[in-house]
């Protein structure tokens, strides 16, 4: 047997795959009823749509869900194989297929032979799972059969872009204020879970509606993005931010205490003024910064960290000596 290779770009994959917030979710019948086409489309009795994590499978929908698992490991799995390729992975029989021949999926039950799996791709190209067909028989796949497993799986595809889009922000293409609620709240949970401190940021552009009244919409819409992506270049790939207001974002980075947040913010500030000076602007973009950091052990919420964070933005907001100028 031989395990799955790991690409080159897989903490960027996973942190996609997390950001959807569908691991782990309950069966939903637009998922399930494509596993149902997809079994009778090509007569086999299991039919499923995977996800793989980082180091598991799991099954977000199947045409057998009380005879198997709801995920399997990673070194495993057929599907981690398939998202390494562009098009669809035809394994016509597993037991000739040194990559296969001894996978304990194939020498025991389900006892896979046959397998074809459409790798599932998010808009910006990183492979997610697969919507996938398997049987206990050997057999042949056709120009044609291979035409329906490219139709459905771009029907999947589909399904997953409309779960994508309800907590992206259309402007920045980062979180909304849905997403980074639902992708936060689950990091939350995993900081409480191991016992260590986190940290969030709240930001807000102060002089946005000035920038409006004076140089117009446009302009406006062009500073949010460059400070977007300001925040992508200043914070680390495992920490998530969204836009969840007009004006302001949110941050919340998993392992962090006071120090790493006031270094990230020192970075924020230092990376603006850089920009600021390097494209020449004819205004400036200021933002007020509100931390908190939460301790193992708190009884805090989410919201309720939002609600401190809030408080110490608006206190910057109105102070004449900001957050920077006291670091």
């Amino acid at each position: 047997m031989l395990a799955p290779e790991i690409q080159m770009d897989e903490q960027k994959r996973v942190k996609k795959l997390h950001a959807l917030n569908i691991l782990d979710t309950a069966a939903e019948e637009r998922f399930d009823r494509l596993t149902r086409l997809a079994k009778r489309a090509f007569n086999v009795d299991i039919s499923i749509i995977t996800l793989v994590d980082s180091d598991r499978q799991w099954f977000k929908s199947t045409t057998q869900p009380n005879s198997l698992p709801t995920e399997t490991t990673r070194d495993i799995s057929f599907c981690a194989h398939a998202i390494l390729g562009s098009e669809a992975m035809v394994v016509e029989d597993a037991s000739l297929d040194e990559r296969f021949k001894d996978n304990p999926l194939v020498i025991n039950e389900p006892k896979i032979r046959f397998y074809a799996g459409y790798p599932l791709r998010t808009n910006n190209g990183s492979a997610l799972g697969t919507l996938c067909v398997l049987a206990s028989e050997p057999r042949h796949f056709s120009v044609e059969d291979l035409l329906i497993l490219n139709d459905l799986g771009a029907m999947a595809e589909q399904e997953i872009a409309t779960i994508q889009s309800s907590t992206l922000d259309d402007l920045t293409k980062i979180s909304n204020q849905r997403g980074f609620l639902e992708y936060a709240g689950r990091s939350y949970t995993v900081s409480k879970r191991k016992g260590v401190q986190c940290s969030l940021l709240l930001l807000s552009l102060n002089n946005l509606d000035r920038i409006v009244e004076k140089f117009g919409p446009t302009k406006s819409k062009l500073v949010l993005v460059s400070f977007t992506d300001l925040l992508r270049e200043v914070f680390r790939d495992s920490d998530i931010f969204g836009r969840i207001d007009n004006n302001e974002f949110a941050v919340f980075m998993l392992e962090s205490d006071d120090a790493n947040a006031k270094a990230a913010l020192i970075r924020l500030h230092n990376s603006l003024e850089q920009y600021i000076e390097q494209d020449g602007l004819a205004y400036s973009m200021q933002f007020s910064a509100g931390h908190i950091v939460a301790l193992p052990g708190t009884n805090l919420t989410l919201d309720d960290l939002l609600a401190l964070a809030r408080e110490r933005m608006e206190t910057d907001k109105l102070s004449d000596r900001h957050w920077y100028e006291e670091l």
